[in-house]
């Protein structure tokens, strides 16, 4: 601990598990007496200007607040609220009916167009709104549950957005779902949807297409239906006695807000009311052969379920896991390490490829200017290699021992990788037929279908899909760099859409240090529901390179992949699923077809009103039919209800600024690729401006005197700043200096990342590690994780000289110590002297054997540990060690990320929104 410590902001601390209840106030820091206090930090600053010094208040961004605001109507300064804990799936639900009562009971949900119970009409939230004029917003209820006390959820606080914008509002829960009384037939508080797994952009439907036109607002749906890599990290319940119910008219599977009928003989689907039989072993307990609790079934009390799936929902027999790896053997991948790198990972990683069913079979084709099949006898499990030079119609060598079953064969697979290096290590082949290699890979596992995983070092130069070097710098930052970002072969689209036919699916990992064309190669993985991986300028021989890769791919083999999978969106009638977007081949006009699901990737879809909606809340369900990689069929299936308004202000009060900055992310690289980066940007200035005029005009007549400033409502406060980073990010940003495999890369990142991830990407985490808090850096008493400091606002105003800060956007962390730090805190973080010694550039942390060095390390390994934000991913970022008086390029890249400065040619937070105001003023 080092000299003064203000108290840390409550809200940024992890709540008491079970307390749902909001932050308390800040408070006074406790007396610390009798402990020795370490004052390097005096040395260099006054006590009250540290950057964590306005814990407790509202954080100022890079831009003054204008001198003449005394506040908007509603407007608070402070802390965002902390997320609630959200209910833990698989726990017991308590508070059950009476067992013998199979009628609906009390808390069921009556016809559809009724009042759900007597002296209880469908309720106008936009009239509550509007009586909640002058109430302040209390503690958020924990997710799907009823508001109580307090205002509800419809409740419109405008603020003025000139006022300074605090970074931890990006951390702050979706509006709450207020549905009417009695919506779900039991009173589980996991009934509803979480929004790890499907958020919308609007917690409130509008009544009409026409409403939801004028607001502006987009309607979709942000669907993550796995949130971490493997199920054990985070199951959700399971129905194991295939007893599934659907419903005989739109096939949705039975669920929370299903109402019995008959005397509990038959239910009647909320999503197109159709009365539907309920099968009889649905109230027998197939385990132990007695009677059931119906209302105790986990698809009635969860909103998030597995059904394991009967014969009939199996085309064929379950495929095994198949891995088929087209290693580039040419002399650039040799001599950067990767094929050996590669090959060891493999060898070390056999034991976490998932194979509990004994079925798994890997292949192994390496390639230069000729393709190098591999065969593996079981009998004497020795490799023999057979080379094809054919490019044109490349054909198997032999007809077996090519794919082989990892059990019976692991030790002449250990054998082939233990020799790859040395088989490769004098070559001078430079060529690659990476094209053809596929060509080769498709037509060995077609008649199963599985995973091909290509690691290349070499542009394709031969045979099919032959890439040209494109790459022109005259053409960047103007009209014309979107042509980069296309494919340069359309080989790779169409190969890709043959692959999904036939159930394979294809991962790249990029590791040239010249041009590589990631736009066309980018095509396998987007159609074929893979991932691209670019790692530029990559070699072995960096030792934090070597490792960040052998990680990342021993992840991405033990992963627990769903195979042939498909998803289907259904919605309640007068929705309809109009666009799709995410890395998958749309097979018809709502079915996405996956040959291989990945756990690290999200997915939107937009959503139309073609009816006027009657009901008082609609529902959407996922559902996901794959197979395990353990070779068990099974369904997925999530259900999320939303409540329907015919208010603009229930409207507004209700959008998710987190959903809809992803849906416009995905817009915005459709745009890219299909106009020009200069199109996308101005989209999303043109939209905010849409949204801002839309609220001006329409809501904010109710509040007086804010027309100097700029109005906003409160839920939406972080929108102008996520767009502006979303604007300056490095798939989007104006600039000369971006290669366009750099900016193809980010994009495919820009369209697959789950929301929580996506964000930090758009927006990076920054925290000041020079004044850590009590407490930041240590296992919280309870919960036992690791506490951040409260994250900073995103402006060179926060970086002090004497500084040392760490900024993190889940693909890439920069330490940057300020000229003036002082001996002491390098001392205890690096083991060095003074600032002069520490060495820049890509590294890893040092283990110094010091208190507040072991804090300033774990706060940088718990902000790469992506667990905790419930996504699955295998992405371990680079960490980069940045002086204010260091290297100008190093220190140019991290000053990009300050999204509140001016950078590029590109506006600052304040600029930004002074045009901003200017334009909505003018209109």
């Amino acid at each position: 601990m080092y000299g003064y410590q203000p108290q840390g902001d409550p809200s940024q601390q992890p709540p008491p598990p079970g307390d749902d209840g909001p932050s308390p106030p800040p408070t006074a820091p406790a007396p610390q007496g009798g402990r020795k206090t370490r004052a390097y930090a005096s040395q260099q600053y006054d006590f009250a200007q540290g950057p964590n010094s306005t814990l407790g208040q509202t954080a100022h961004g890079g831009y003054p607040p204008d001198p003449g605001y005394t506040g908007a109507p509603g407007y608070q300064a402070g802390a965002a609220p902390a997320y609630n804990s959200a209910p833990v799936y698989g726990q017991p639900q308590t508070g059950a009916p009476d067992p013998q009562q199979l009628q609906q009971p009390q808390y069921g949900q009556p016809g559809y167009g009724q009042p759900a119970t007597p002296g209880y009409p469908p309720p106008d939230m936009g009239g509550i709104a509007n009586q909640m004029g002058n109430m302040s917003l209390g503690g958020q209820p924990g997710y799907g549950q009823q508001a109580t006390g307090g205002p509800p959820s419809s409740y419109l606080q405008t603020i003025d957005l000139m006022q300074p914008f605090n970074v931890a509002e990006l951390d702050s829960p979706p509006p709450v779902i207020t549905l009417p009384p009695n919506s779900s037939a039991t009173p589980s508080p996991n009934a509803n949807c979480p929004p790890t797994y499907m958020r919308s952009t609007i917690n409130a439907v509008p009544h009409s297409h026409n409403l939801l036109k004028k607001s502006k607002l987009p309607f979709a749906l942000v669907i993550q239906p796995y949130t971490s890599l493997r199920d054990a990290e985070s199951p959700v319940p399971l129905v194991t006695d295939t007893v599934i119910s659907r419903c005989r008219r739109c096939r949705s599977y039975i669920n929370p807000y299903v109402s019995f009928l008959d005397h509990g003989h038959r239910w009647r689907c909320n999503l197109c009311n159709l009365t539907n039989d309920v099968p009889q072993a649905f109230d027998w307990d197939h385990m132990n052969q007695k009677q059931a609790d119906r209302w105790q079934r986990v698809e009635l009390n969860h909103a998030v379920v597995e059904f394991v799936a009967p014969q009939e929902y199996m085309v064929r027999p379950p495929q095994p896991l198949v891995y088929l790896f087209l290693l580039d053997v040419s002399y650039a991948a040799v001599t950067n390490g990767l094929l050996a790198t590669a090959a060891r990972t493999i060898l070390e990683s056999l034991d976490r490829i998932p194979n509990d069913d004994k079925r798994t079979r890997l292949g192994f084709i390496c390639v230069d200017s000729a393709l190098h099949y591999f065969s593996i006898s079981a009998e004497t499990n020795e490799p023999s290699m057979l080379v094809v030079s054919d490019l044109e119609e490349p054909f198997m060598p032999v007809p077996t021992d090519l794919l082989v079953p990892f059990s019976a064969c692991r030790k002449g697979i250990e054998s082939l990788l233990s020799k790859l290096q040395d088989m490769y290590a004098t070559t001078t082949n430079s060529a690659s037929c990476m094209g053809s290699a596929l060509k080769a890979g498709h037509k060995l596992i077609s008649s199963i279908g599985g995973k091909i995983i290509v690691l290349t070092a070499t542009l394709p130069n031969l045979g099919a899909g032959k890439l040209e070097m494109r790459e022109d710098k005259k053409l960047l930052g103007t009209s014309k760099e979107s042509s980069l970002l296309q494919t340069g072969n359309s080989f790779y689209k169409s190969f890709a859409v043959e692959c999904s036919k036939s159930q394979v699916s294809v991962d790249m990992f990029l590791f040239s240090s010249s041009y590589q064309d990631v736009a066309s190669l980018s095509n396998l993985p987007r159609y074929t529901g893979g991932q691209t991986y670019f790692y530029p300028g990559w070699s072995a021989g960096r030792t934090e390179d070597a490792i960040k890769f052998a990680k990342e791919f021993s992840d991405h083999l033990s992963a627990e992949i769903a195979l042939e999978a498909v998803m289907r969106v259904r919605a309640t009638t007068g929705l309809r699923m109009s666009t799709f977007y995410g890395n998958f081949f749309n097979r018809s006009s709502d079915l996405c077809a996956f040959p291989a699901f990945p756990r690290d990737q999200g997915y939107v879809v937009e959503v139309a009103i073609d009816e006027t909606l009657t009901k008082n809340f609609v529902c959407f369900q996922t559902a996901v039919l794959h197979t395990t990689c353990n070779g068990e069929r099974r369904i997925r299936v999530m259900t999320l209800a939303l409540p329907t308004t015919g208010s603009l202000s229930e409207i507004y009060a209700s959008a998710d600024p987190v959903a809809i900055t992803t849906f416009y992310s995905h817009r915005a690289v459709e745009r890219a690729l299909s106009n020009s980066l200069e199109s996308a940007r101005e989209a999303l200035y043109s939209k905010l401006q849409e949204l801002l005029v839309c609220y001006k005009k329409e809501l904010q007549g109710t509040h007086s005197g804010m027309s100097a400033g700029l109005s906003f409502c409160n839920n939406l406060r972080s929108l102008p700043a996520l767009f502006l980073a979303l604007s300056k990010h490095v798939g989007l940003r104006k600039s000369a200096q971006i290669p366009s495999d750099l900016r193809s890369s980010a994009l495919c990142l820009l369209s697959t990342l789950p929301s929580r991830l996506l964000t930090q990407y758009i927006h990076p985490k920054m925290y000041s590690l020079h004044d850590l808090p009590d407490g930041c850096g240590l296992p919280h008493p309870e919960t036992g994780e690791i506490v951040l400091p409260p994250p900073l606002n995103l402006s060179s105003e926060r970086l002090q000289r004497y500084g040392l800060y760490l900024i993190d956007d889940t693909q890439t962390q920069f330490l940057w110590i300020g000229r003036e730090a002082v001996p002491d805190l390098i001392q205890d973080v690096f083991g060095l002297p003074s600032v002069e010694n520490i060495k820049v550039g890509k590294t890893t942390m040092p283990i110094v054997d010091t208190e507040y060095g072991s804090r300033v390390r774990n706060v940088v390994e718990k902000s790469r540990d992506h667990r905790g934000k419930m996504v699955g991913c295998i992405t371990i970022p680079n960490l980069y060690i940045v002086r204010e008086d260091g290297e100008p390029s190093l220190r140019l890249w991290a000053q990009t990320l300050l999204i509140e400065d001016r950078s590029d040619g590109g506006p600052g937070m304040g600029l930004w929104l002074t045009g901003l105001r200017e334009k909505v003023n003018q209109s």
